[in-house]
């Protein structure tokens, strides 16, 4: 799969296929799953993500980060730092991607528990 992007917690971060650069498409039952990265945060420290970082505002009001176009969640279903178990799962419409640091999308078979090496 490559490297991943992280929270700061270590946590896999994820894109979902239905959302647009400018839009979440994931509210209520859905956010409580794949909980939205709040924004504006920053690359860490030695982490150049120069231009690759952004936010949109949730249909709530609330702030939430964007890398390379794509909102980001966690899921509450990765109980701990370097899981994967998000990545290429179908749900609520459309599937979900762990987020590479070449923005590209991860494979969707057999996510592995290997972490990332980025973090935000």
């Amino acid at each position: 799969m490559g490297t991943v992007l992280t929270s700061t917690k270590g946590f896999t971060l994820y894109w979902f296929s239905l959302d647009t650069s400018a839009k979440s498409k994931c509210n209520g039952s859905c956010a409580a799953g794949w909980p939205p990265v709040a924004g504006p945060v920053s690359a860490a420290s030695g982490v150049s993500l120069s231009g690759k970082l952004g936010t949109i505002t949730r249909a709530d009001g609330s702030m939430q980060e964007t890398y390379n176009g794509h909102p980001l969640y966690t899921f509450a279903g990765d109980s701990g730092p370097g899981q994967t178990g998000g990545n290429g799962i179908s749900a609520f419409g459309g599937t979900w991607h762990a987020v590479t640091t070449s923005g590209t999308v991860g494979p969707a078979s057999s996510p592995s528990s290997s972490g990332g090496g980025y973090g935000y």
